[in-house]
């Protein structure tokens, strides 16, 4: 099995906020990949310019973070030809890496806007070199850092520029090449772009420190976490039904949290979140990951700190009522 890494930068509406298309916000417009083979060696690179039909003008940002030209973007390839022969390259068994989460995201719905999408089935299972070197050379899981950082950090000669697809690649995977892989093969990442249809489709991943589930499709946010088997705890590590402790509630940045405990490993705090479709219905990623005393008091505080401030809305609606 091979590894393809890659990146793309994308072009999006000049003309300031509501005037993107809603099935096609970013437009690719620069392909780079590289290709290592099973040990993490170099085998061949990939790179295309894309002739964009849908933002024709740069927004400055695009502009003043790649320097392509809007001479290179007129003499670039049609999509639909640089993404076929991108797809034939990569082969049969190769499995992608990129630097973040969207540049798969953004892929696939450039090629499902160009009805392309039968090239590429989901979900897809990738490396996130940024979340592998969080995970595995900082103590803060949460940062953000940049791919020059990074390069800086394992002591990567720069002999490119940043930011364009080709050269970003490349310095990816050069970092990826020197992670160790041991430690890195178990943190791979699953992209739901291309989300489960139904019920036998679901995706279940158990990591060592959590357990990830998406759901199928439902029809409204209300059938979604009302379902029976979306709610269910059980422990990751034993299989064994963690009781609640606190019920599902919705908390803060549009989540719902639950507290249940698992007689054997403790305390272990669930997440949903709700994402929406293109075709404006709902799935669902649910995490349940153990956490100790103090984190779970820090959803107990939470729950109450949400019933009191929907008191005091009820209060302000009656007192405004009045």
């Amino acid at each position: 099995m091979n590894y393809i890494v890659v990146d793309f930068e994308w072009n999006q509406s000049p003309y300031g906020k509501g005037t993107s298309k809603k099935y096609l916000p970013f437009e690719i417009i620069e392909i780079g990949a590289v290709k290592l083979d099973d040990h993490r060696q170099y085998l061949e690179s990939f790179s295309a310019v894309i002739k964009p039909k849908v933002y024709k003008r740069l927004h400055y940002v695009t502009r003043e973070l790649t320097g392509i030209s809007n001479n290179e973007l007129r003499n670039g390839e049609q999509f639909s030809h640089a993404i076929v022969d991108f797809m034939l390259w990569c082969g049969d068994e190769y499995m992608f890496c990129t630097w973040g989460n969207t540049d798969l995201i953004e892929l696939q719905r450039n090629m499902k806007y160009y009805r392309l999408d039968d090239l590429l089935k989901g979900p897809i299972k990738y490396y996130n070199v940024q979340k592998l070197f969080r995970k595995l050379y900082t103590d803060d899981d949460t940062a953000v850092n940049s791919l020059e950082a990074v390069v800086e950090y394992f002591n990567i000669e720069k002999q490119d520029e940043f930011h364009r697809a080709i050269c970003d690649a490349k310095y990816t995977a050069a970092i990826f090449a020197k992670m160790d892989m041991e430690k890195a093969k178990k943190l791979y990442t699953v992209d739901y772009f291309q989300n489960p249809k139904t019920k036998k489709d679901e995706i279940d991943l158990t990591y060592e420190d959590y357990n990830k589930h998406i759901s199928r499709e439902f029809a409204t946010r209300e059938e979604a976490i009302a379902d029976r088997d979306l709610r269910k705890t059980k422990c990751y590590r034993c299989g064994k039904t963690a009781m609640k402790r606190i019920r599902w509630f919705a908390g803060k940045n549009r989540a719902y949290y639950c507290l249940a405990k698992c007689p054997l490993h403790g305390y272990i705090r669930g997440k949903i979140r709700l994402k929406k479709t293109d075709d404006d219905r709902f799935f669902a990623v649910k995490t349940l990951r153990l956490i100790d005393e103090e984190k779970a008091q820090a959803i107990y505080d939470l729950k109450k700190e949400i019933i009191l401030k929907r008191k005091e809305k009820r209060c302000k609606d009656i007192s405004h009522n009045c």
